[in-house]
């Protein structure tokens, strides 16, 4: 809640929030929070919710990132109390797809991908539908490879002889004789329901072998046609004994095409998740009878602030309340799930499983570190981490790419500047013993590099080691120089060091007539530096603010050392290998480059030397450091 306002609106707005907290419950339930529009910014869910509202309004210096933000804009807030934590799922779910509040995770699945469907009517149908509906059929998918999806719909049909048309195949129209067969039927693909030549509970058998085929239980399927054959064969019954025999090699052949990921021959799903600045992408393998049937991703954006974790969470919060598919005996996770999320999802999945007519049991989820297991979560993880990068290469394409870094908003709240600071420049020293002193600047736009704008200073003014004098020379050089026509003024100075560097430099701004606020960001324990403040502060070690000043500082390091390193080696070279006649400085340069030091050139052997520069310069060299 912003402290500057003072309208007495908002002020009895602030009383009657304050109000709320006090009198919240301790029951399970979900909270919307509510800008001064009265529009839902952000939906949550608890196990508590006097202890998870009231965790948001903590003192600034502990909040980050989006969540600093959207405190500030919070104005009412109003809550729904559930009988348990997964009902309060369901309800947290429902509401962010209709609200779509500014600061939730945006969690988008593979919608786009087709779904393999089979109809709810009395004569099945299997198909192809990008378009999935609750309307009692059964669904699964979806499937990212489309021709994946194809090849399994073509087995189906090789194996299965499944009705194509599109016919009401109901009892009375069967009857009343209202369809006549297709060349399916002529040609053993359809068995021919349409005209009762086969019957309703044969048909639907023959659905169930299907649904075992695309659940993953191929081996216990082969088991029980296999059983079926022989007692047809018993029973003289050889003509549906070939068929079934032709069944079964079909089936054998598509079970050793498939990829064999596990030996035990478990049931599982692996889920892994890869995250950048603001988007995230989520896998899960689905590993049946130890082979991988199918996968499913998850983008996700707006992800700025959120751990690991949390993202892990949202996913298998989403992908077991969505999915169609059977819940396996065990799940692999990448990421430790807190207790009260792991106790959340096993209820979730208990029920589903209840739902779903299995054993009510929760199953089995296991965050494995070593061995078979632990390898299925890192392929799992590289493949979330090939699909964030194309995401991204994808959102570049699209030119979203250039939206701020999630860091900048929560910076300029946590230094209560005006506006977020989106033109950064830092500043770091370098030098020997107070020799070859030099400085870098580097500057962000946005949160990123503006490589064309960082500059480099070799300082002139400074006598022996005093940082505080390379400081003040280098802020003037800058801000006093030619420089501040060049280049546009920023909204932030970043230093590299602690309390005696940001006052040099806040003293250099303010005697040049300039205000631009300064901080420091000291390397020991990671702390930043205000002027003329006596005690530094802390940001949380995930905090995307931190880790953009800990990305300016470090870069500015980069490009301070190696402008320090050029002009060593280019004075050890002028100074020492060029002093010996005959030996230039291209020369000179060739065998600082292949040996490192002028101490290793003295100590080569002249025929190593000769590798280098020729038999003659070898020999120059070699007599020059032994005489």
């Amino acid at each position: 809640m912003p402290e500057h306002e003072s309208h007495p609106h908002l002020t009895r707005k602030r009383e009657e929030l304050r109000e709320k907290l006090a009198s919240l419950p301790l029951s399970p339930g979900v909270y919307q929070f509510r800008n001064s529009k009265g529009k839902v910014i952000y939906v949550g869910k608890a196990k508590n919710l006097r202890n998870r509202v009231r965790s948001y309004f903590r003192p600034p210096g502990q909040l980050y990132g989006k969540t600093l933000v959207m405190v500030g804009h919070i104005h009412d807030l109003e809550v729904i109390i559930t009988s348990s934590e997964v009902e309060a799922l369901i309800l947290e779910n429902n509401l962010i797809k209709e609200l779509k509040p500014r600061y939730n995770v945006n969690l988008k699945d593979d919608k786009t991908y087709p779904y393999l469907v089979i109809t709810n009517e009395p004569f099945p149908r299997i198909f192809l539908s990008r378009q999935m509906k609750r309307d009692g059929s059964t669904w699964f998918g979806p499937y990212t490879e489309a021709r994946q999806l194809r090849s399994i719909l073509d087995l189906i049909g090789s194996i299965f002889p499944v009705r194509s048309c599109k016919f009401h195949l109901s009892p009375e129209n069967i009857a009343a004789g209202k369809f006549r067969v297709c060349l399916d039927y002529h040609i053993h693909r359809c068995k021919g329901p349409c005209e009762g030549l086969q019957s309703e509970g044969d048909y639907l058998r023959m659905i169930a072998e299907i649904l075992r085929l695309l659940k993953g239980k191929t081996s216990s399927l082969v088991r029980s046609l296999t059983e079926e054959m022989h007692r047809s064969a018993s029973e003289l019954r050889f003509e549906e004994a070939a068929e079934l025999k032709t069944q079964i090699e079909s089936l054998k052949r598509y079970s050793e095409r498939q990829k064999v990921l596990a030996e035990d021959g478990c049931d599982r799903d692996v889920f892994a998740i890869a995250s950048a600045e603001d988007d995230a992408c989520g896998i899960v393998f689905k590993i049946r009878e130890g082979k991988l049937l199918g996968s499913q991703r998850f983008s996700m954006n707006n992800t700025g602030g959120e751990t690991r974790e949390e993202l892990q969470a949202k996913v298998l919060e989403h992908y077991y309340l969505e999915t169609t598919e059977t819940v396996p005996e065990e799940i692999l996770l990448q990421e430790q799930p807190s207790p009260e999320d792991e106790e959340t999802l096993a209820e979730l999945i208990a029920d589903k499983r209840l739902r779903e007519n299995q054993d009510g049991k929760a199953p089995r989820i296991l965050v494995p570190r070593i061995g078979e297991k632990a390898r299925l979560v890192e392929m799992c993880r590289r493949n979330a981490e090939h699909h964030l990068e194309e995401f991204l290469v994808q959102k570049q394409k699209r030119g979203e790419a250039a939206r701020e870094h999630p860091g900048l908003a929560a910076l300029g709240a946590f230094l209560r500047l005006p506006e977020i600071p989106k033109r950064i420049e830092c500043f770091d020293n370098s030098h020997h013993q107070g020799s070859d002193y030099v400085s870098s600047m580097v500057c962000f736009e946005k949160g990123n590099p503006k490589k064309s704008d960082y500059r480099k200073f070799r300082l002139t003014s400074v006598e022996g080691s005093d940082d505080y004098a390379a400081m003040k020379e280098v802020i003037l050089r800058r801000y006093g120089g030619s420089l501040s026509d060049a280049l546009p003024m920023p909204d932030l100075i970043v230093v590299d060091g602690g309390k005696g560097q940001v006052n040099t430099a806040f003293q250099a701004i303010s005697s040049l007539g300039i205000s631009i606020p300064v901080i420091g960001l000291a390397k020991r324990i990671e702390e930043i530096f205000l002027p003329h403040q006596k005690d530094p502060f802390n940001l949380p070690k995930t905090s995307p603010a931190l880790k953009l000043i800990q990305h300016l500082r470090d870069e500015a390091h980069r490009f301070a050392i190696t402008y320090h390193r050029k002009l060593k080696t280019g004075r050890t070279i002028r100074t020492e290998l060029t002093s010996i006649a005959g030996i230039g400085e291209k020369t000179a340069f060739r065998l600082l480059e292949y040996f490192g030091s002028v101490e290793a050139i003295a100590n080569t052997p002249i025929e190593e030397l000769a590798r280098v520069t020729g038999k003659k310069a070898a020999e120059t060299v070699y007599r020059y450091f032994r005489p």
